[in-house]
C-alpha cells in the first residue's frame, strides 16, 4: 500500500461531507432494514426480475438519482454526478444484482428473528442491494461531490445461467445495442455481493458450461430392442470425461450437475441431455479442458454407434450455455491499493478471495474491479433456509463508500 493512498483515505475521512455520510449510515439502520424487506417481498427469478427492477427504479428516483432508467436488458441505473468540469467520459460503477438462484413460484415473504432476516436471497444478494439504496442515500445527504460521475446499477443475471448478462450488456462493445453508458468508459467497478465485512474478491474464477444432448430414433424396449440407447451413450460419454486429468495448478474443476431424458422404463429415449460445469482460475486453461471435453465427448459417442453399425447412429450436440471469463486484479492496481489503505484505516484484516461474480466481466476487459462484502453475517446461502443478519453492517458500508471515493479520484489521475 502507498503512502499517496494512505494520505488520501485519512484526508476523505475527515471531510465533513464523508462523516455526513457515515451519519446517515449510523443512524438509518431501520431504513436499510425496511428496504431489505420491502425488496425481498419482490421475486427475483433468473431472467425474470423485472418485479424487482421496477421497485429499484421508482427508489432510484425517490432518492434524486440523475438519469434513473431501467436499460434494454433490465439493469436499472441511475447517475451521481461528479464536481462541475469534472471528466464526464468516465465513470465509476457500483453494482449489486437483482436476480436470485430460486424459481418462480418460491415463497419469498421475508420473517423477521430476532435481528435475522430470514428469505430465499436475504443475503445473496438481499446485502448487496440494500447496500447499494444505503450508499446512495448516504451520498446524496452528504453534499459530497466526487471527483467523477458514480454510475449505480441494480443488475440482472448474475447467478447461475443468467451468465452475467447483465453487465455484458452494460459493457457491450461500441457499436453494438448497448447500456445507457452511451460511451462513457467504467474507469472501475466495485460489486457488492452478500455478506461480510472483510471479504473481496479479486480474483475472476471463469467458467464454461455446457448442454450436452444424445438424440436417436426411440422406440419400444420389446420390439425394438436392440436400437442404439441414447441414455447408455451419454452415461459412457459423462463417465469418459470424468476421467479426463485436469490440472492442480491452476486449479481446474468440472462438474455434472443434471441430467435427463426418456419417456418411460420401456421405452427407448429418444433424446436425453445433461449439464457440464468446467470451472479454472486460468482462462488459457479453460479453453484447453474445454476442448479436450469436446473431444472426448464425440469419442465416446463414436465409438458407442460404431458397436452397433447397422443400427441409425445416435447424434451429439454439446451447447454453450455459459461463459464466464477468468482474470484477476494486479496487486498494484490503484484500485487495490485503495482498498489496502482504506481497510488499513478502519482496521479490517482484507481477506482477498477467488469467486464467480459480476466483477469477472470488467476483469476480464481490463477495467480494474473487485467483488466486495456488504456487511453483517449470512448462512444458508442458495437454500430455501437463507438468512441474513445485518447487525454491524455500518462498518462495511463505510468501507465501501471510502473505496468508491478514492476511485473515483484514481479513476481521473490515471
Amino acid at each position: 500500500m502507498s503512502a499517496a493512498a494512505q494520505l488520501r483515505i485519512a484526508a476523505l475521512a475527515a471531510d465533513r461531507g464523508v462523516h455526513r455520510a457515515f451519519g446517515w449510515l449510523h443512524l438509518h439502520e431501520l431504513r436499510l432494514r425496511q428496504w431489505q424487506l420491502q425488496l425481498l417481498a419482490v421475486p427475483a427469478p433468473p431472467f425474470a426480475e423485472h418485479a424487482r427492477a421496477t421497485w429499484f427504479f421508482e427508489r432510484f428516483g425517490e432518492l434524486g438519482l440523475r438519469d434513473a432508467a431501467i436499460d434494454a436488458e433490465g439493469n436499472v441505473l441511475g447517475c451521481l454526478p461528479g464536481i462541475d468540469g469534472a471528466d464526464t467520459e468516465r465513470v465509476v460503477l457500483l453494482s449489486a444484482h437483482l436476480d436470485t438462484v430460486f424459481p418462480a413460484g418460491t415463497p419469498c415473504t421475508p420473517v423477521e428473528d430476532g435481528s435475522r432476516i430470514l428469505c430465499p436471497g436475504a443475503c445473496d444478494n438481499g446485502a448487496g442491494l440494500t447496500a447499494l439504496l444505503g450508499l446512495a442515500a448516504a451520498l446524496q445527504v452528504s453534499g459530497l461531490a466526487p471527483p467523477c460521475t458514480l454510475l449505480f446499477c441494480a443488475n440482472v443475471g448474475e447467478e447461475g445461467e443468467g451468465d452475467l448478462r447483465g453487465m455484458k450488456h452494460l459493457f457491450a462493445p461500441p457499436g453494438l445495442p448497448g447500456s445507457l453508458l452511451h460511451g462513457k468508459r467504467v474507469a472501475a467497478a466495485i460489486a457488492l455481493e452478500g455478506a461480510g465485512e472483510a471479504t473481496v474478491v479479486d480474483r475472476a474464477l471463469g467458467s464454461r458450461r455446457f448442454r450436452v444432448t444424445v438424440t436417436g430414433p426411440g422406440g419400444h424396449s420389446w420390439a425394438d430392442a436392440g436400437r442404439l440407447n441414447p441414455i447408455f451413450a451419454l452415461s459412457e460419454a459423462l463417465a469418459a470425461v470424468s476421467r479426463l486429468a485436469l490440472p492442480s495448478a491452476p486449479r481446474t474443476t468440472l462438474h455434472c450437475g443434471t441430467i435427463r431424458g426418456g419417456t418411460s422404463i420401456n421405452s427407448i429415449p429418444e433424446d436425453t441431455s445433461a449439464t457440464l460445469d468446467l470451472r479454472s482460475v486460468s482462462e488459457d486453461q479453460l479453453r484447453r479442458s474445454a476442448e479436450d471435453i469436446h473431444a472426448t465427448l464425440h469419442a465416446a459417442v463414436a465409438s458407442h454407434n460404431a458397436r452397433s453399425p447397422a443400427q441409425q447412429p445416435l447424434r451429439l450436440a454439446v451447447e454453450s450455455i455459459g461463459d464466464r471469463p477468468a482474470a484477476a486484479l494486479a496487486t498494484d492496481s490503484p484500485l487495490f491499493d485503495s482498498l489496502r489503505a482504506v481497510d488499513r484505516h478502519l482496521g479490517i484484516a482484507t481477506e482477498p478471495r477467488i469467486g464467480s461474480t459480476d466483477a469477472n466481466l470488467p476483469l476480464s476487459l481490463g477495467v480494474p474491479a473487485l467483488a466486495i462484502g456488504s456487511g453483517g453475517v449470512g448462512g444458508g446461502i442458495h437454500t430455501l433456509a437463507e438468512w441474513y443478519d445485518p447487525t454491524g453492517r455500518e462498518l462495511a458500508l463505510r468501507r465501501v463508500l471510502l473505496l468508491l471515493l478514492d476511485a473515483c479520484f484514481a479513476a481521473v489521475h490515471s
